[in-house]
């Protein structure tokens, strides 16, 4: 029984290393720089991901982003491809 469940607790393991290299590999990264230039940009869609309190409760809140709850990511999905969607949680 031991062994079955360390088996699977490496596959699992082995299986998430997979996913998040391949995330990796397609997702890039966005400073506040980059992201100051794009603002008015028409195919640029930001999503605030913060959930609850850590959303009610901050006094920074970027203007004209989409606010999404859940972890229901296929929002993303509502878009063009050619849309550069920007997530946050800051």
């Amino acid at each position: 029984m031991k062994s079955m469940k360390r088996l699977l607790l490496w596959t699992l393991a082995i299986n998430l290393f997979f996913v998040a290299s391949l995330s990796a590999a397609t997702v890039g990264l966005m400073d506040k720089d980059t992201l100051l230039e794009q603002l008015d940009a028409e195919n640029l869609v930001i999503l605030d991901a913060r959930q609850g309190r850590d959303w009610t409760a901050s006094t920074f809140k970027i203007k004209g982003a989409v606010r999404f709850e859940g972890r229901d990511f296929s929002v993303v999905d509502a878009y063009p491809p050619e849309t550069t969607l920007v997530l946050y949680c800051a």
